[in-house]
């Protein structure tokens, strides 16, 4: 059966719904927003832009132009990202069918793909330019998981790793895929402040507020920055002072009482002059032993660090500035009744550290035509510490200064410097004792360096350098590098690195095994220089889809090989350290891929797995390095609730199995780490002005080193070995007391001994 409309009827209909439109028309206006967006003259295709807490949105073309249509009356706050640039905020007010015509400009942030990078070539490049790979992190990364220092917050960067070498006094250093500590060098704007003794607290201390990025280069990069770049190097790169932020503070606290704050602020001190300030004070006074074994979990803390940096503006640009910092901190663990009074006595077991250290450094273009620059920086580190009854005192002192100047001829860039570096070490332990007893080691090394870059056109480019070094120890040493660069679209570059890279005799003897008496060090030769050769390959991937998607992929396949390495043998005489240079070979060889996501949504996505072989061979027996994971692999995902102007993060790491240091053939520990993994979640509120709110969990598996072993601390029963019996060699014997024949001995760690624990914070910015 069919059903005919009315004609009279449908007319009546019709007539008032146009009518019932017209009057929703006329008191409901509909305004429009168009406009485009720039990177100084050039668009910005496929940027983000929408109403903050509507659904209403666009994004802009390839020509940076975008248009909103249908916008009700009303206040609203423009929001306008892209990957790589800073977010653009702009408050509205719209009514009577308005048409708003903007040109906004948007500033390149450090987060991005193009972002100006020094470390690669001791010049500033932006990072898609530089024939030297270089990863660059910013603060904002960082703050996805906050942590009291960047020793801590370094877990989250693929193929770097804090290892932390001490279960009571938590000290440590920084393995860059795979290799150990003393590889790894670190700079505070480029300039080599932190070194052996004062890794970890260097690390420690710096204001976050005040870092513009950390610019990390994995393999050697000796040929630039001479010594102890072998593995890699970390660049802690400050604010300029015209760029931070009038007034900053960042505070937080966890669920186990520790304590941070950050406080950053800029100070006008004349027409042409800024100060930037920056203090970080940490406390962490409760002691916690959740593992049973009657010693603090976490290091006790009271740390406190200033720091200022002072520039000034000079006719043409020219560089002038001085910063500085000083660092103390007064940290303890130990048997959970240990205090103060205790100190280096034998009736309760602690260990002690009193550290001081303070850094200066400046920068100076000379007033010529050419661009000719001046670096010096001078640290003084001072260590008071006590192991149980074990005393050890040590002071380092560093003095680095150096010349260069950038020069451009035709193709050519190039790059001359000369440079001398002291370093001043004294301690109380084999180190530095000789026939005559005690001596301060005193070493200046002289060097000078020349780098061309050769852009043979637009798409290759070819990077050439050499150092020479002069130690009267060792005599010269000469460090070679060329690096190749293939950019065969503005989206795909292609990289082949081959460099080389030394380390001088520097031991460092604060090893923790040693000191607390667990085990004697041995220095059994005259020791060499060490040497590495390094093959670098990476390939770098940009995908931007019509929709505002992007893809970055940035991955590289990596062999180092090394010889005259020095390594701590634990393994030949369980109460011996022998330091000597390995008689074989030592190879470090993997593959790393980064793999960057953001969508429009507000989804961003950073995926990071090493797969790595890292071993020794002497005598033609191959064996894996110790402490070494397999393979490792880090995430951060974000996502931003814009309606809500809140936004969730996931952050996380995953590490393969380790070899680990076991006391002897009895020893019930495991020899190899399980795989193991640390997770964490923070939700960020920033919908108060100049405020954000955070709230989070750490360590969500509630993962820590014990699970899976009788015990971590060898003999945490009996610090002092009172009860241990040894034979006429030195060795524990079992008795009943001791049947697995051990001493005490709290260097058997691979992870950080926190469970499972809440924090929250607060930031306040004022620009």
């Amino acid at each position: 059966m069919k059903y005919i409309v009315n004609p009279i009827i449908f007319r009546v209909v019709l007539f008032v719904l146009i009518s019932l439109l017209g009057i929703s028309n006329l008191y409901s206006q509909q305004n429009t927003i168009a406009g485009v967006i720039l990177d100084g003259a050039k668009p910005v295709p496929f940027a983000n832009v929408y109403l903050q807490g509507t659904e209403i949105g666009s994004s802009s073309d390839r020509n940076g132009e975008f248009t909103i249509e249908n916008i009700p009356d009303g206040t609203y706050k423009i929001n306008v990202s892209s990957i790589g640039y800073n977010t653009f905020y702009k408050k509205v007010t719209l009514d009577n069918n308005k048409v708003l015509t903007l040109k906004i400009s948007l500033k390149t942030s450090s987060e991005q793909l193009e972002e100006m990078v020094v470390t690669g070539t001791l010049k500033p490049v932006k990072r898609l330019e530089s024939p030297v790979p270089v990863e660059v992190y910013s603060p904002a990364f960082f703050e996805k998981n906050p942590t009291p220092s960047i020793f801590e917050s370094l877990q989250n960067v693929n193929g770097v790793r804090p290892q932390i070498n001490c279960n009571v006094c938590n000290t440590g250093d920084i393995h860059i895929n795979g290799l150990e500590g003393p590889y790894t060098l670190v700079l505070i704007d480029g300039m080599p402040i932190v070194s052996g003794l004062g890794t970890v607290y260097g690390l420690s201390g710096i204001p976050n507020s005040l870092i513009e990025q950390i610019e990390i280069v994995k393999g050697p990069a000796s040929t630039l920055y001479g010594s102890e770049a072998v593995g890699g190097l970390i660049n802690i790169i400050t604010k300029k002072t015209l760029e931070a932020s009038a007034f900053s503070a960042d505070s937080f606290m966890s669920g186990w009482g520790e304590y941070n704050l950050d406080i950053g602020s800029k100070i006008a001190t004349g027409s042409n002059s800024n100060l930037l300030l920056g203090l970080n004070y940490f406390k962490y006074d409760n002691p916690i032993d959740d593992n049973g074994d009657n010693f603090t979990d976490l290091t006790l803390q009271d740390r406190i660090s200033f720091f200022q940096k002072w520039s000034l503006q000079r006719e043409n640009n020219r560089i002038f500035s001085v910063a500085g910092r000083f660092f103390y901190e007064d940290r303890w663990g130990g048997e959970m009744q240990w205090t103060p009074e205790f100190r280096g006595g034998d009736e309760i077991y602690g260990e002690s550290i009193f550290t001081r250290r303070w850094e200066v450094l400046g920068k100076y273009q000379l007033p010529f035509k050419e661009n000719i620059l001046l670096s010096v920086s001078y640290n003084d580190h001072n260590q008071n510490s006590v192991y149980g009854t074990t005393r050890y005192l040590a002071d380092q002192r560093i003095g680095f200064g150096q010349l260069t100047w950038d020069k451009v001829w035709a193709k050519h860039d190039l790059l001359f410097g000369g440079a001398v570096k002291y370093n001043y070490y004294d301690d109380n332990t084999p180190a530095t004792s000789g026939l005559a007893g005690n001596k301060e080691d005193i070493v200046w090394i002289p060097s000078l360096f020349v780098q061309d870059e050769i852009n043979f056109s637009k798409k290759h480019s070819l990077l050439t350098g050499i150092r020479y070094d002069y130690d009267k120890r060792h005599g010269s040493i000469f460090t070679p590098r060329i690096a190749y660069k293939w950019k065969f679209t503005d989206n795909d570059i292609l990289r082949l690195n081959a460099g080389t890279g030394f380390r001088v005799v520097n031991l460092f003897t604060e090893e923790h095994a040693a000191l607390t008496g667990a085990r004697e060090v041995v220095i059994a030769e005259d020791l060499k220089p060490e040497r590495s050769i390094n093959v670098n390959l990476n390939y770098l991937k940009k995908i931007y889809s019509n929709n505002g998607t992007f893809i970055g992929l940035d991955a590289s396949a990596f062999y180092t090989y090394f010889n005259n390495v020095i390594l701590p043998d634990y393994d030949t005489n369980p109460n011996l350290i022998i330091y000597k240079n390995l008689d074989g070979k030592s190879v470090s060889k993997g593959i790393s891929a980064n793999l960057d996501m953001a969508f429009p949504a507000g989804l961003k996505i950073l995926l990071g797995a090493t797969l790595m072989d890292v071993s020794n061979t002497t005598n033609g027996v191959t064996q894996r390095q110790i402490l070494t994971e397999s393979f490792s692999g880090t995430w951060s995902i974000s996502y931003a609730f814009r309606a809500l102007d809140l936004t969730f993060d996931y952050t996380g790491n995953l590490y393969g199995p380790m070899r680990l240091p076991l006391l002897g053939e009895l020893d019930p520990r495991q020899e190899y780490s399980p795989t193991w993994s640390i997770q964490n979640i923070q939700f960020t509120y920033s919908g108060v002005k100049d405020f954000e709110f955070y709230v989070g969990i750490k360590n969500l598996l509630d993962w820590t080193p014990n699970k899976g072993n009788p015990f971590i601390i060898a003999r945490a029963n009996d610090p002092f070995d009172k009860n241990v019996q040894f034979d006429n060699s030195g060795n524990a014997i079992p008795t009943a007391d001791n049947p697995y024949g051990l001493t005490f001995d709290p260097s058997y760690v691979y992870a950080p001994n926190q469970g499972i624990r809440g924090f929250l914070g607060m930031r306040f910015r004022l620009n």
